[in-house]
């Protein structure tokens, strides 16, 4: 047989080095286009059982409205978000267990908190000993942000916090107890660090406004409790007349709710920060006319046609209208987007360079936009004021705004006797 002419020896070399590019081809370039569209993945420890399951309910709703769109339009160079949401059923201790298990089990990338204020807090910490990107979204104790001790480098909130409540809400309240001359006050709080620390900072700006006033008695439930008999009955022996309360959520319902049954409001004024909410607001059965509530999430305000549009939205997706967890939350997601586009990448570290300082228009924001302040990772401009209840749609009608330059003066001294 004859040896192999030079061109046929070439050319069978060809064909077994295109046969071997081929098969990495077939093997390998396919494995390289997988990791670079792999999901990020965001785990999301929330509350999804128990009385406010709402709370994690109504945030997952609006998260899952905004992780479509971002993956619809093509996602991060076509790596789209997934998440991973876990269920702490309120309990700090099993949010932090599930936060960690997030990371390290489930490859998340970034914890994305809807935990209450008493979960939080304990997610901070696995993000600060794991080092990885966390945005809280919900928890408004003042001092998750405020106070240096707690605060970390890679955790920024896009909840309201209740500093800022309480000030409005000090300064509205103070000018209808001096018009209404409301000078004996109690609170009824949430036995827990948000209770306690809003409730303080509230008394500390209603009495800055209105010196006279003073406050008779205290009252402190448990965190989800189911009677208020007892507490109901010290605050009308205290003989009130007004009352302060930042209960929420089914707690703030069913203490409205049996408060009507020993007729607590026909001689007492509510204060209540967490009522203009249309989880509470639909969720009380007989709901008083003229309550003082902060805005928590109504579609009416800001009266912009962005937030009515939003609201109306989520409101036929899902057959109830959103909460201020959902705005809260939406808000979260708005930043992280905002932030992945801006650096092209889902890295933490970028992601929180990008974070400090920015801001993105919002339909929530008092002028149309919403700022991460840089140096506490907190943010401010979001829409927020005080009005009057009605029993029917709108429910509060008409929302006095808070002034920003009011609350960020009064805040900056907040903080330096605080936290100096």
């Amino acid at each position: 047989m004859s040896k192999p002419s030079s061109t046929r020896r070439a050319r069978r070399r060809f064909l077994k080095t295109s046969a071997v590019l081929g098969g990495a081809a077939a093997i390998g370039w396919p494995m390289i286009s997988r990791a670079q569209a792999k999901p990020i993945r965001i785990g999301m420890p929330t509350i999804l059982s128990g009385r406010v399951a709402q709370l994690g309910t109504s945030s997952r709703n609006a998260v899952t409205v905004e992780v479509e769109r971002f993956n619809a339009a093509g996602g991060l160079g076509g790596r789209r978000i997934e998440m991973v949401i876990r269920d702490s059923k309120g309990q700090p201790q099993e949010a932090a267990r599930v936060a960690r298990e997030l990371v390290n089990s489930d490859g998340c990338e970034i914890l994305f908190d809807c935990e209450a204020s008493s979960g939080a807090f304990a997610v901070h910490e696995v993000a600060r000993d794991l080092g990885v990107l966390c945005i809280h979204n919900i928890s408004e104790t003042s001092s998750l942000s405020a106070d240096p001790k707690i605060r970390i480098p890679n955790a920024f909130r896009t909840a309201r916090q209740g500093v800022h409540d309480s000030i409005v809400g000090g300064s509205y309240a103070a000018g209808v107890a001096r018009a209404k001359g409301l000078r004996k006050w109690t609170t009824c709080s949430p036995d827990y660090a948000y209770g306690r620390d809003t409730t303080a900072q509230f008394v500390e700006y209603l009495k800055h406004f209105y010196p006279q006033i003073e406050v008779v008695a205290e009252a402190w439930p448990k965190l989800f409790q189911p009677d208020y008999t007892e507490v109901i009955t010290r605050v009308l022996q205290a003989k009130p007349q007004a009352l302060y309360s930042c209960l929420w959520g089914g707690d703030l319902s069913s203490f409205i709710d049996q408060g009507n049954i020993y007729g607590l409001f026909a001689s007492t004024s509510l204060f209540a920060v967490n009522l203009a909410d249309y989880t509470v607001l639909t969720a009380v059965k007989n709901l008083p006319a003229g309550i003082h509530s902060g805005n928590r999430y109504v579609k009416t305000f800001p009266r912009t046609p962005a937030n009515a549009a939003w609201g109306d939205a989520y409101r036929a997706r899902f057959k109830e209208y959103p909460t201020n967890w959902s705005w809260e939350s939406a808000t979260g997601m708005h930043f992280l987007v905002a932030a992945m586009r801006k650096t092209k990448s889902a890295d933490g570290k970028k992601l929180a360079e990008a974070l400090r300082g920015m801001k993105i228009d919002s339909p929530f924001g008092a002028d149309g936009s919403i700022t991460m302040r840089a140096d506490d990772q907190t943010v401010i401009g979001y829409a927020t004021g005080w009005g009057t209840t009605i029993s029917k749609e709108p429910y509060v009608p008409e929302v006095r705004a808070g002034e920003w330059r009011q609350i960020l003066e009064l805040e900056a001294d907040w903080k330096r006797r605080n936290y100096g």
